[in-house]
């Protein structure tokens, strides 16, 4: 499953991307990985939740970007959720067609079983058709 926070730089996406983060790991009976640009997150997160700085892993495009995801995938079956901090400048999609990525999160997370939520610096109307019904915070 994907959930998208949408909106504009600087409405306050990842501040929600935070406090669903630390919510989500009280109930979480597997693990919690959240994903950033950089580790300027790590205290205002709980610490049970794995912080990764994607930044450190010269990912130059989307298909190297899944990869990556997947890799962290068979790294820990226990995954239950994956925060995307930033996700177009994690996924290197800033300014192109995101929705075969989004397509490609959906199978991932059907198949084995992780919920992606990710920040998208778009409003929710500017969303590819795949990804709107994916929304569950507009700012």
């Amino acid at each position: 499953m994907v959930q998208i926070i949408a909106g504009k730089k600087g409405k306050g996406k990842t501040k929600h991307l935070l406090d669903k983060a630390n919510a989500v790991i009280k109930e979480a009976e597997g693990s919690i990985v959240y994903l950033d640009k950089s580790s300027k997150h790590m205290y205002e997160l709980n610490n049970k939740i794995r912080l990764i700085n994607v930044k450190g892993f010269d990912i130059t495009d989307s298909s190297g970007f899944i990869g990556f995801v997947c890799g962290i995938i068979s790294q820990d079956h226990d995954l239950e959720v994956m925060f995307l901090d930033s996700f177009l400048k994690l996924a290197c999609l800033e300014g192109q067609d995101i929705s075969e990525t989004i397509a490609e999160l959906e199978t991932i997370g059907n198949k084995f079983h992780v919920t992606f939520v990710l920040s998208v610096s778009m409003d929710a109307d500017e969303l590819p058709e795949n990804a709107r019904k994916d929304v569950i915070i507009s700012l």
